[in-house]
């Protein structure tokens, strides 16, 4: 995408197509018809497996207030002690604190491009998919990338943030 492309887009989506852009990604975020806030929404619009959806739930950390994003496998659930023992205790974000933090509302959350860097902890679960999709700054827009993708885009550390 050049920027002329980027111009239609909203906000969010620009923030996240530039980013995407500086960092050499090889896809562009991609609009959908329908609305894809949750991550079987999202799969059934790619038919792909909810699994690959690299979902972006964000806590905060009550310390410092600051956003922990966790990106985990759609088909998975977070576990909170498990990301306070790497973080420091969090709780519940609500959408107000979301939308202030990232730059992004709840269902178009990215897992780069936010207006506060967060604290980032990507799910080793993601691993087990050679390629994954995650939000690109709203409810109608994705992109394409591999596990890997994730890592070298936010730098964050794999972990094991899951309840199995």
């Amino acid at each position: 995408m050049c920027g002329a492309e980027l111009t239609g887009l909203p906000e969010g989506v620009q923030r996240v197509a530039r980013a995407l852009q500086e960092m050499n990604h090889a896809h562009a975020p991609q609009m959908l018809d329908d609305a894809a806030r949750t991550a079987q929404q999202a799969a059934d619009a790619l038919g792909i497996a909810v699994g690959q959806i690299a979902k972006s739930i964000i806590f905060r950390r009550k310390s410092d207030e600051a956003a922990v994003l966790v990106i985990t496998s759609g088909d998975r659930r977070v576990d909170e002690k498990k990301v306070d023992a790497l973080v420091g205790k969090t709780g519940r974000a609500d959408a107000d604190f979301v939308k202030a933090k990232t730059g992004f509302s709840i269902g178009g959350v990215s897992p780069l491009a936010h207006a506060t860097p967060p604290v980032v902890l990507i799910d080793r679960e993601l691993f087990r998919f050679g390629e994954i999709w995650a939000a690109a700054g709203h409810p109608h827009a994705v992109f394409k990338l591999r596990p890997q993708d994730l890592e070298r885009l936010t730098g964050a550390p794999v972990a094991d943030v899951v309840i199995v």
